[in-house]
């Protein structure tokens, strides 16, 4: 009668990756429709174990078969989710290129982070308050090769009178989203996938649709400056972060490129 209380190391770890996978899961549909969707199907498979446990056969049949074909309809509900669960899986540390080699140089990363991203949200605040549009992809781990290619190549040091002079509403580079990778312009009026996402708030406009879609799909993350009211916006898988504090945004963006 005690046999269940013989649990074995793995029946714990288990347990533990199962539940983190399931956090991992619901912060990625955290915040959208999806979310009712798989909170409903973590009812119905938690119902289905108990008419198992309960020998309710009948019934168990059903919920059985049920959940087996629905994992095909879970593809196409879940598509955007999917792509950002094997996103992130794929767009660690570990699979990043060189980075074993890094992580003994870790001093050297942040210092070369703090070198440009206070330059570059200093740019946006500026260009904010003349309600100068902006769109700014910063690379992570994911090559942008993609969305480069419909752009111009650049190669310059990042430098807040170069990004203010890009963006400039009479200037020919204005248009478009420029990139940057590791501290550098790498190309300008870059033409970005566009988020068909329904919902995004109205009043956000082409920039912002442009700046969720290339976080939808790629580790980078993006800034978009306004040009009705000057808002800086900061979008991370997809997700808005709307900062007025120019010294919090900073900090996010360090944190998130280290």
């Amino acid at each position: 009668m005690l046999d269940f209380l013989d649990v074995r190391i793995l029946d714990i770890l288990d347990i533990v990756l199962v539940a983190v996978l399931l956090y991992y899961v619901y912060k990625l549909v955290k915040g959208s429709a999806a979310i009712n969707i798989f909170i409903g199907i973590v009812i119905i498979y938690l119902i289905w174990k108990l008419t198992q446990l309960l020998q309710m056969e009948m019934l168990s049949s059903v919920l059985g078969e049920f959940i087996g074909v629905g994992m095909f309809a879970l593809i196409v509900v879940f598509q955007q989710e999917i792509r950002k669960f094997l996103l992130m899986i794929g767009s660690t540390n570990i699979t990043g290129r060189n980075n074993f080699i890094r992580q003994f140089n870790l001093s050297n990363r942040e210092n070369k982070t703090l070198n440009y991203v206070d330059t570059i949200v200093e740019a946006c605040r500026k260009l904010g308050t003349t309600n100068t549009g902006a769109l700014i992809v910063i690379k992570r781990n994911t090559k942008l090769d993609f969305v480069k290619n419909t752009g111009d190549d650049m190669d310059i040091k990042v430098n807040r009178p170069i990004i203010e002079s890009i963006f400039y509403k009479n200037s020919t580079l204005h248009d478009g989203a420029i990139v940057i990778e590791d501290g550098r312009i790498t190309a300008t009026r870059v033409i970005l996938p566009v988020s068909n996402d329904r919902d995004i708030p109205l009043r956000f406009g082409l920039r912002h649709r442009a700046a969720v879609g290339i976080s939808e799909k790629t580790d980078a993350v993006a800034l978009v400056v306004s040009e009705e009211t000057g808002q800086i916006s900061y979008l991370k898988n997809g997700e808005f972060n709307i900062f007025d504090n120019v010294d919090n945004l900073a900090e996010q963006i360090k944190n998130d490129l280290s």
